[in-house]
């Protein structure tokens, strides 16, 4: 494959950024383009970011091209969720074993730590200010508009990739094609950012090594640390109904509501109701679609091709993930663009598939679950069996976030794990049971006797 090609990838996203990275320093020509500004030389935040979840595949991404430890200066670890209940009682859940986190990032603050990566490697050129109008599909010709004059061009592109967003304009050219299949599915509740102030000198009024979130049946808050001792706090609402964005239309009705749900969070923030009314509620929308690939000219990853939800915090990780997997394509079958492109969208489209459906479920666990006392006690009884069979029994929030066993097997095991425990559950009325010689039978009957779970629940 001539290194000669030009390259383009539409999205200066944190997706598009770490993919050109991976094409730049195996000395490709890149053209990046991206419809905003230069985030670098005018970032505020909008209010609408969500904070990231960075986990094991994403950071296999970045340690894939050797970024990793610059960007762990922009992060902060996360050992577990902290539960605050309406009372202002606390009770912290780890995520895993000892020592095992997530890590807090600030979305614009990687993406602007990626945009000075790209800058730097001299085989990439960043084009800011470059709408993404429409694609001809039979040419490879890209229409641009300039944001900032209106001018329109023409680019020819030799491969193209799409990485614009859940909202791509380069996908919404692909789905003129025939045989196009495309979806949208959004969730009836929009979420709304928000600000708890650093204390005194900086310092974190809450935890900072943990997610915290307010599960309230219907509804929840969650809060990711800062590095400069905020947190962004995201509030996700139903948009209508009783309890409601709707409903909450006047200073007096958003300071009711959050002195009723979020007593002990309230007077962390003081810009709470000038921030909830500037802010914008957000969509939450999963996209799926199919073919990724249009012959071996135009390739869609990250949201482009599989949005989710971020109830799991995966939609980052997957889309590193992409950048993972398409490079091990690109090693396996150089110059085969055809055989590239085609193998990836079969590999990944059952992942993002899966993960699309776990990100769901998850949403439910956070907001209804992990405050329910039957739910906790069997997450404890799965520990116990994680630990005494480690070999045969990985937790599934543990195989999604602190592995790369593929989300679609992930997914699989984890029903099947379900089924078992709804099988033990009923013989456990407390942590003691466990240790009762007829559950150990139970629990070894149905571990050790189960082959389609041993072969599936792998070691990371």
């Amino acid at each position: 494959m001539s290194r000669r090609e030009h390259i383009t990838v539409m999205g200066g996203g944190l997706v598009g950024c770490l993919m050109s990275l991976y094409l730049g320093k195996k000395g490709y020509k890149v053209d990046l383009y991206e419809r905003k500004p230069d985030l670098r030389k005018a970032y505020k935040e909008y209010g609408r970011s969500i904070n990231l979840a960075l986990s094991d595949r994403g950071w296999k991404a970045l340690n894939g091209i050797g970024i990793g430890d610059e960007i762990r200066k922009v992060a902060i670890p996360m050992y577990g969720r902290m539960i605050h209940d309406l009372q202002g009682k606390l009770s912290f859940q780890p995520y895993g074993k000892e020592g095992q986190a997530i890590y807090s990032v600030s979305r614009g603050g990687l993406n602007i730590a990626l945009l000075d990566l790209v800058e730097a490697e001299h085989n990439i050129t960043l084009h800011f200010s470059k709408q993404c109008e429409r694609v001809d599909l039979k040419t490879n010709e890209v229409h641009l508009r300039d944001t900032a004059t209106g001018e329109e061009s023409v680019i020819h592109a030799d491969r193209l990739f799409g990485v614009d967003g859940a909202y791509s304009m380069v996908r919404y050219s692909m789905q003129k094609t025939e045989r196009f299949d495309f979806s949208q599915c959004y969730l009836n509740y929009g979420y709304k950012e928000l600000t708890i102030k650093p204390g005194p000198f900086g310092r974190w009024l809450l935890e900072k090594e943990a997610l915290h979130i307010w599960p309230r049946g219907n509804f929840m808050m969650i809060a990711l640390p800062n590095l400069n001792g905020s947190f962004t706090c995201t509030l996700f609402y139903p948009y209508e109904g009783h309890e409601s964005f709707a409903n909450l239309k006047t200073e007096s009705d958003v300071k009711r509501f959050f002195k009723k749900q979020f007593p002990d969070a309230m007077p962390l923030m003081p810009n709470l109701v000038e921030e909830f009314f500037k802010n914008p509620v957000g969509d939450l929308v999963t996209i799926r679609c199919f073919p990724w690939a249009f012959q071996d000219k135009v390739l869609l990853l990250g949201d482009a091709s599989h949005g989710i939800v971020p109830f799991y915090g995966q939609g980052m990780n997957a889309g590193f993930e992409d950048c993972t997997v398409f490079n091990d394509l690109l090693n396996e079958h150089t110059g085969d663009w055809h055989t590239i492109f085609d193998k990836f969208q079969k590999i990944r489209k059952p992942d993002t598939d899966a993960m699309a459906d776990l990100a769901i479920y998850n949403f439910i666990e956070m907001r209804d679950k992990v405050a329910d006392a039957r739910f906790l006690l069997q997450k404890k009884i799965e520990s116990k069996i994680s630990s005494l069979y480690p070999e045969h029994w990985l937790p599934l929030y543990s195989m999604v976030t602190f592995s790369d066993i593929s989300y679609a097997q992930a997914k699989a095991t984890g029903e099947r794990q379900e089924q078992i425990m709804a099988e033990i559950m009923p013989h456990i009325q407390s942590e003691a049971d466990f240790d009762k010689p007829e559950v150990q039978n139970l629990i070894r009957q149905q571990i050790l006797g189960n082959d389609d779970l041993v072969k599936s629940s792998t070691k990371p």
